[in-house]
């Protein structure tokens, strides 16, 4: 499928088994493994990068000035097996003149199906009634025990409505949704697809009954979801984040949860991650949180796995990248 390296790229610092078969058939590279689903030690990554010409990483390896001194000068092409790249210091990578790799698009679906189920479970507190039935609270019909909210003429305002959150909005419609407000830089055009209006940030954080948060983590939305913004918000609305932990304020997001501000929160992120267990969040029956499986079905995996050892090998041998990232 791909032509022989050149001998200057024999050395190829890979930190996920599958991408060896891409490498290993035909001998045409030196693969340094770290054979773990555990993120590599940070001691084991400045030692295994050294020397590399091309690095494949994961969101939870780090990839700072300390690690591109560590690799050096050979280091043409870093790959990440992922769709943010805020664990990567673009600009020190810009200025060392490095491709760099990611895999949008594949993870579309899959992230939009989590955020659609994530959104039904944290509305309709379904965690909650799976531990009742376990725990033997379930002792009767009652009128009104474990009552949530419903999508059928509902307000759901998505903040970010790029790929993933145009996703979301489609699959939202047939729940019957009245109304589709979405916010970011700009208006999108595709938007008209899913008859969503374009409207300011506070508009659609006070009028939603159900916000999705869909943007990708920039200084402008880091900490976007602040008291100021859950202040703002009905005490009946249900808040769901599956973009990036630190778009939340978590402490904010506690407050606003446990003094009744706001009906009940879902994440698939969080800060840190893994979040701590004694986190003041986790005490909350209010809030679902789930270990950031957004893009977790096997297909979706295989695909981003596949399209990142594409990158890579395009990025060693100075040819098209699949996915390369412009910045």
């Amino acid at each position: 499928m791909y032509p022989p390296l050149p001998p200057v790229y024999q050395s190829v610092c890979l930190y996920y088994m599958l991408l060896v078969p891409f490498c290993l058939h035909g001998n045409r590279c030196e693969v340094s493994l770290w054979d773990s689903d555990e993120p590599v030690p940070r001691e084991e990554l400045l030692k295994g990068v050294q020397g590399a010409h091309g690095l494949l990483c994961l969101l939870s390896d780090k990839i700072d000035a300390e690690v591109l001194d560590a690799a050096g000068p050979n280091l043409k092409v870093i790959s990440t097996l992922s769709v943010g790249f805020d664990h990567l210091a673009l600009d020190e990578i810009k200025k060392r003149g490095i491709r760099v790799g990611y895999t949008p698009d594949v993870l579309t679906d899959a992230t939009a199906e989590l955020t659609v189920a994530l959104l039904l479970a944290t509305a309709r507190r379904l965690p909650e009634g799976v531990e009742e039935v376990k725990n033997g609270g379930w002792s009767s019909w009652k009128p009104l025990w474990l009552c949530g909210y419903g999508l059928s003429g509902s307000t759901v305002g998505v903040i970010g409505l790029g790929r993933i959150g145009m996703a979301i909005a489609r699959r939202l419609m047939p729940f019957g949704v009245k109304r589709l407000l979405y916010s970011g830089r700009t208006a999108k055009a595709h938007a008209a697809e899913v008859n969503g209006e374009f409207v300011p940030l506070d508009t659609l954080v006070s009028e939603s009954d159900f916000i999705v948060v869909s943007c990708s983590l920039t200084p402008e939305t880091q900490g976007l979801c602040d008291k100021a913004f859950f202040s703002k918000m009905k005490n009946t609305a249900v808040f769901v984040n599956s973009s990036r932990g630190a778009v939340v304020n978590q402490e904010d997001l506690y407050e606003a949860l446990s003094s009744g501000q706001i009906a009940a929160a879902g994440l698939d992120v969080t800060t840190p991650e893994p979040l701590p267990t004694n986190h003041p969040l986790l005490t909350l029956k209010n809030c679902v949180v789930l270990p950031h499986i957004g893009s977790a079905t096997y297909s979706t995996r295989g695909i981003m796995a596949a399209l990142s050892a594409q990158n890579l090998l395009g990025g060693l041998q100075g040819t098209d990248m699949p996915s390369e990232l412009t910045y």
